[in-house]
């Protein structure tokens, strides 16, 4: 039988969860947290359909290490499909894209931390351990940034608005952060200019926004397009 979560409370890790898709990195991480906790416990998956099973199994980790962009998923996307799976887990992004916006989207949405790929090996350590502590980790230079951002507080409420579109609003939603006038959105859809300016209107009220331009920017800083497509 799998070993149940320890409580996380006392910052102690029992078992963790690495999904990655690249075999080495994958490799290092895992060797890296048997060191800093002492576990053999550690167990990868390589995308995130992989690792979802994992997950809807008996199988409960004590903490969580996603990578940001996976072959069948990519931005704010899988991290909020992990973490509405398992809301009481830390779950910690590592990724090589370093954007400020995307790190915001992401502790605003509930992550436990950001570490980027390059990040030194003791400073990796400190960084779940950070995270173990029940505090949130990111970067230096950006964490007073993230946290104090109330926009970013946001995100998740986006993602959730987003969600809730229609097939159609959520493809000219698409259209529209590619930067589509509403003749081209309606051209390519094979839709009436006005049918298309009916879904725009509806889509901007369940977003919250007054015009295209900030549904554009809401969804990009949110990390959320390619979770459209």
């Amino acid at each position: 039988m799998h070993k149940q979560a320890t409580t996380q409370g006392e910052g102690e890790i029992g078992s963790v969860l690495v999904i990655d898709d690249h075999p080495l990195y994958c490799e290092a991480l895992a060797s890296a947290i048997e060191g800093i906790f002492g576990t053999d416990d550690v167990r990868s998956a390589s995308c995130l359909s992989e690792g979802m099973r994992l997950l809807n199994s008996r199988y409960l980790p004590d903490l969580i290490l996603l990578d940001l962009n996976l072959p069948d998923v990519a931005g704010l996307n899988g991290f909020m499909r992990i973490k509405d799976k398992n809301p009481d887990v830390p779950v910690v992004v590592i990724s090589a894209s370093t954007s400020e916006k995307t790190i915001q989207a992401l502790l605003g949405a509930g992550a436990a931390g950001f570490i980027p790929k390059d990040l030194p090996k003791a400073s990796f350590s400190e960084a779940v351990r950070t995270v173990c502590e029940g505090k949130i980790y990111a970067p230096p230079g950006i964490r007073r940034t993230c946290v104090a951002n109330d926009d970013s507080q946001d995100a998740e409420l986006v993602y959730q608005r987003i969600e809730g579109l229609s097939p159609q609003q959520s493809r000219i939603l698409n259209l529209i952060c590619e930067g589509k006038a509403n003749k081209q959105i309606a051209f390519e859809l094979s839709l009436a200019e006005a049918t298309v300016k009916a879904h725009i209107t509806a889509l901007l009220r369940r977003l919250g926004v007054r015009n295209r331009t900030q549904a554009a920017l809401l969804v990009k800083e949110a990390n959320m397009v390619s979770g459209l497509q």
